[in-house]
């Protein structure tokens, strides 16, 4: 049977400053994810974050307050860049306005342009925190954009209807048969040379290469045939951390290269051999694990180093104390000016990708299991110790187990994580994350 994968809508929370846009958006992600003040201008850049509503999964986008106007500042006009952007991108528009100061010249202002819009918009009154401020709500009717919402992002009451309003405004999904052939997304911080690797495996110009850190604005597919087989090679804009990420298009660039890497089954993490592994480059590596893809780190420029005989292994161990949560995957040192070991790229990512459908039988997974409580006991809580009494392998793409035990609040981190490195002891996943389940027996 084909498997079939949608791209997630994304819903876009826009109004003029303080009316409780942030506010909103952390109910909605289900934490404080955006700060809350009662300054205008406190959100200046877009936020994103995943969250879902009666079974729908959505990307929420949360904006600064947008000013319209000739006669503003140049924060104040970025920040309307900014919302402006995410109407452009977003399926959905949630207008918040709020009951307080009630209908103002500005929310007007801003009707007016979203009446224009071709995407549909809910209004939202918020802070409508009491029967009488939700009465007020039916003056907001003279916007012309249909029915008020009236809700309090604050304490909660009026969300579900709104959440409800939003799913349901939604387009239609139209979803492909997902292709077959292997995608590898080559990802990395800005300008580390992912668009100079990618033309050096296809051997040909097929993206602009420049010393310009942001060229690359959106992913790219490109189709390689390679010993037969034919790949998807993914190349994105360069990804900072959220704190980092400059307003305007490597903003909206961010977004389209975290979506290549949802599309991708393996992921080449090309760090620049010059500046060494850095934050940035675990921040990007966390991204790939929290999406459950394979990966490989790739130490680009490394023509660019002087070396002896140990500087390798000492570059491969300072790799792998920057990325600790990533001691599975390998380590390829390459450079894609000279085209030093590229060639060992597309065979080591297909190595990987491979190993994301090993599986275990479960006598031999139980046989794992057994070992590893007699050479290290589990740990034990109030008198009471966990046990195992067997494991499974429930599923590939990627390998994920579940385990049934006495009692799931027994198990640790530290022992889990070491259960998963006995696992990996027996089977090599190269460069594949494990999913580890734990179950009450009951």
């Amino acid at each position: 049977m084909a498997e079939y994968m949608a791209i997630k809508p994304l819903v876009a929370l826009v109004g003029r400053p303080n009316v409780g846009k942030s506010t909103l958006f952390n109910r909605l992600a289900g934490e404080r994810l955006a700060i809350v003040e009662d300054i205008p201008g406190t959100t200046r850049d877009r936020l994103y974050t995943d969250t879902e509503w009666i079974g729908k999964p959505f990307t929420v986008i949360d904006t600064g307050g947008l000013v319209l106007g000739t006669d503003i500042d140049d924060l104040t006009a970025q920040i309307r860049h900014q919302a402006q952007q995410a109407m452009d991108e977003a399926d959905v528009i949630v207008f918040i306005t709020e009951a307080v100061q009630g209908l103002v010249p500005a929310d007007e202002d801003i009707a007016h342009l979203l009446r224009q819009s071709a995407t549909p918009v809910l209004l939202t009154v918020n802070k409508a925190d009491n029967a009488e401020r939700r009465m007020q709500a039916v003056e907001f009717y003279e916007l012309g954009l249909g029915d008020p919402y009236p809700i309090s992002a604050l304490h909660g009451t009026g969300t579900g209807d709104l959440l409800d309003a939003v799913v349901a405004a939604f387009p239609a999904e139209e979803e492909e048969p997902e292709d077959e052939r292997v995608k590898i997304a080559i990802v990395g911080r800005p300008n580390v040379g992912k668009s100079s690797l990618l033309n050096r495996l296809l051997g040909r110009e097929r993206t602009i290469v420049s010393e310009i850190p942001g060229t690359t604005r959106d992913a790219i597919d490109t189709v390689l045939e390679w010993e037969g087989e034919e790949l998807i090679l993914i190349d994105t804009a360069g990804i900072r951390r959220r704190g980092r990420v400059e307003r305007g298009i490597e903003q909206y660039s961010v977004l389209r290269a975290l979506k290549a890497m949802q599309r991708a089954d393996v992921i080449l993490l090309l760090i620049d051999a010059i500046d060494g592994p850095t934050a940035q480059d675990a921040h990007v590596a966390g991204y790939a694990l929290q999406s459950n893809k394979s990966i490989v780190v790739l130490v680009n420029k490394w023509d660019a180093i002087e070396k002896d005989e140990g500087t390798m292994l000492a570059y491969t161990q300072r790799v792998r104390a920057a990325l600790r949560f990533l001691d599975y995957v390998p380590v390829l040192f390459i450079s894609a000016r000279t085209g030093q070991r590229v060639d060992k790229v597309l065979p080591t990512a297909l190595q990987v990708y491979e190993a994301r459908f090993i599986r275990i039988p479960t006598s031999e997974l139980n046989g794992i299991i057994q070992n590893t409580v007699a050479q290290h006991a589990p740990p034990s809580k109030a008198g009471k110790r966990l046990k195992f009494y067997y494991g499974t392998q429930a599923s590939v793409d990627p390998p994920h187990f579940v385990f049934f035990v006495n009692d799931v609040r027994l198990v640790h981190f530290s022992y889990e994580r070491y259960l998963e490195n006995q696992v990996r002891e027996q089977y090599s996943f190269i460069g594949t994350p494990l999913r580890l389940t734990f179950r009450n027996r009951k």
